[in-house]
């Protein structure tokens, strides 16, 4: 609805100037040379902080407890159903946390959240060796101590639902004791990370007593006691560049990296969620994520300010176009998986799969460039 109401307006700003005379004209008026706009942000600055960033790693919390207890039953009742409840669950925290890559800054980096908890690839080498030769259990405390590749969504995901290479239906009689053991421990973990995480942005941002939320950092720059944002223009700035960067890793890593140049070099070792299939909502979830900083809204959430509103205050089309490309990207993505929903991991060696891969890598670019010398450039005519 959001996008319908800010391209109405672009028409109408166009409509209206058409009105007034190109060329042949009579208006007399000069034309203001002056570009600068004014934009008050902190309500814009708020709502993104409390609405969209610390209500997405609260829900992430949320459905990392509800993995655990998922995890927990399949433990103590292995059967088909448990799994595939399972299963979702890791799906269902996958979201919020992909969603979450469009601001991965903050305590996500400081405190090594990232990879504690997505680190790719998977070392299968390794994990084999910890299944096999264990003897010391798999408690918590012993699983944050090993590398953060035998941990996190992609261990947990390897176990879940197999190998991926023939499909990702695992039957649950080839889930080992020593599996479901290891499993319910990277459950505890992961559910300990994303607390932490959460309790960054809203309690302490490194964990000390008497420190300030990472949250009150964003929503109060300028402050005498915020070393981290000096004002609002460096606010605006992580976040426009945060969602270029998670532009350029899922057009320029997370896709090409894995479509190679031919169908010949294609390489699935490189594809992201591959032992699931989760892959193309992996990529779309991140752009989704993308569309939430831009609106300043979760998606079905009530409409607040989001970057689209600071585009808007200095041109109102540039704003309508760039969420015409936010969508469009999303759109492209998700038409990888052509009419009989094939896998990412297929998609990359198959003729038709391919020429949508590259529609979806285009637009991907083109929302890339647009973000990068569009908006990013707008705040320097931002009259602060």
């Amino acid at each position: 609805m959001k996008q319908l109401k800010y391209s109405a307006v672009a028409i109408a700003l166009i409509s209206t100037l058409a009105a007034c005379g190109g060329s042949g004209s009579d208006d007399t008026t000069t034309p203001p040379t002056d570009n600068k706009f004014e934009f008050a942000a902190t309500e814009m600055i708020t709502n993104l902080t409390d609405d969209v960033i610390v209500s997405g790693y609260s829900a992430l919390a949320i459905k990392g407890d509800e993995l655990l207890q998922a995890t927990q039953t399949l433990v103590n009742n292995k059967t088909q159903e448990n799994l595939l409840a399972a299963q979702d669950a890791w799906k269902a925290a996958r979201q919020p946390w992909e969603q979450g890559e469009s601001h991965i800054f903050g305590p996500v980096d400081s405190l090594s959240i990232d990879p504690h908890l997505d680190s790719w690839p998977l070392n299968t080498a390794d994990l084999t060796s910890v299944l096999a030769n264990n003897t010391g259990g798999f408690n918590a405390d012993t699983i944050k101590g090993w590398n953060d590749d035998i941990q996190g969504f992609h261990t947990m995901e390897y176990l879940l639902f197999g190998d991926g290479v023939a499909d990702n239906e695992k039957v649950v009689a080839d889930l080992t004791t020593t599996e479901t053991e290891y499993l319910m421990g990277l459950a505890e973990v992961f559910l300990s990370y994303t607390k932490t995480l959460d309790d960054a942005w809203q309690i302490s941002h490194d964990g000390q007593t008497g420190s300030n939320a990472y949250g009150e950092f964003v929503k109060n720059p300028g402050t005498e006691w915020n070393n981290i944002y000096a004002s609002q223009v460096g606010v605006i700035e992580e976040l426009v560049n945060g969602m270029i960067a998670i532009v350029d890793e899922v057009g320029n890593g997370k896709i090409a990296d894995p479509f190679g140049t031919s169908a010949a070099t294609a390489d699935t070792s490189l594809v992201e969620s591959q032992y699931s299939w989760n892959s193309l909502t992996d990529f779309s979830d991140n752009i989704i994520g993308v569309r939430n900083v831009y609106q300043g809204e979760l998606t079905g959430a009530s409409d607040k300010q989001g970057i689209v509103d600071f585009v808007m205050a200095a041109d109102v089309t540039l704003a309508a176009r760039v969420g015409s490309e936010i969508d469009d990207a999303i759109i492209k993505i998700q038409a990888i998986k052509g009419s009989n929903n094939m896998p990412f991991r297929q998609a990359i060696a198959d003729a038709d799969g391919r020429v949508n891969i590259q529609t979806a890598i285009d637009a991907l670019s083109k929302l890339q460039a647009s973000l990068t010398d569009d908006v990013l450039p707008l705040l320097k005519n931002w009259k602060v």
